[in-house]
């Protein structure tokens, strides 16, 4: 499966001193203006009835100033309009779209700019765990409660995760279907290649060490994977110097399959 740029969705967000309008809301701004009614610029957005109207209130309370202008019930089943900088926002906001649009067909026409920019999507990333591996979903095994996710990574290491059917269903996780794995540094066991051991963790990705950072109880552990990844483990530091672990050394990062967490990009 290849990265497609798809079609122009407006990443767009409006900053107030006390706060920012998400996406969402500033569709729900424009689809009041087309429909003229809260019930129905929810449902061309998709929200709910009680969270459109508690978006209303944010945005007014977020701007500072009335962006929309609502009337309950009565003869006509009520209304909702925007007022003067409502119109102002909703006008930019089609504007911003449209120029983003012509910007990103420039860069379909580029071709190869399309990949760059989904690189740099993926760079964008935040997460508390230390490791954050990429690839894409080779299959998916339904069980009754979980599924376990087999992720073939970018630099061709086999990952094996676990997660709920649910989560399965939200993340739209298919064959094909690019995914970022996060894993806790502190969830890594490490292990000599050749010991011969037997576990229970499901994963075992094998490579060289190409930094340690010893500090005065842990210590970290970087490895590179044959794939050109790299993946940290947090030990003790006496686990470290009972292992004789140092730099050049072959180790393989030993990783439960529930301990790993999969997301994606919207």
């Amino acid at each position: 499966m290849t990265a497609k740029t798809g079609e122009f969705i407006a990443p767009l967000a409006f900053e107030t001193t006390t706060g920012e309008i998400s996406p969402r809301r500033l569709a729900l701004l424009s689809a009041i203006a087309r429909t003229g009614s809260i019930s129905g610029a929810a449902r061309a957005t998709g929200m709910t009835y009680k969270a459109a109207w508690d978006a209303v209130d944010a945005m007014n309370n977020l701007a500072g100033e009335l962006l929309v202008t609502s009337q309950h019930g009565g003869k006509g089943g009520g209304g909702a309009e925007l007022t003067p900088a409502g119109h102002r926002l909703a006008g930019d906001l089609v504007r911003m779209q449209t120029l983003q649009a012509a910007f990103l067909a420039k860069i379909r026409e580029q071709g190869d700019l399309e990949k760059s920019m989904a690189l740099m999507r993926r760079l964008t990333i935040k997460s508390s765990a230390r490791n954050m591996l990429s690839g894409r979903v080779e299959s998916l095994r339904e069980g009754g409660v979980n599924s376990e996710v087999s992720v073939r990574l970018h630099g061709g290491e086999c990952l094996h995760a676990i997660v709920t059917n649910e989560s399965a269903m939200d993340l739209e996780l298919v064959a094909g279907r690019e995914v970022h794995a996060l894993i806790k540094a502190s969830w890594i066991i490490l292990a000599p290649v050749d010991d011969g051991l037997r576990t229970s963790a499901r994963n075992r990705l094998c490579g060289r060490v190409i930094r340690l950072t010893e500090g005065e109880v842990n210590a970290e552990v970087v490895i590179e994977l044959a794939g050109g990844q790299n993946i940290a483990a947090v030990i003790t530091r006496q686990s470290l110097q009972d292992m004789g672990i140092g730099v050049g050394d072959t180790l393989c990062a030993l990783i439960k399959a529930s301990h790993i967490i999969l997301g994606v990009t919207s």
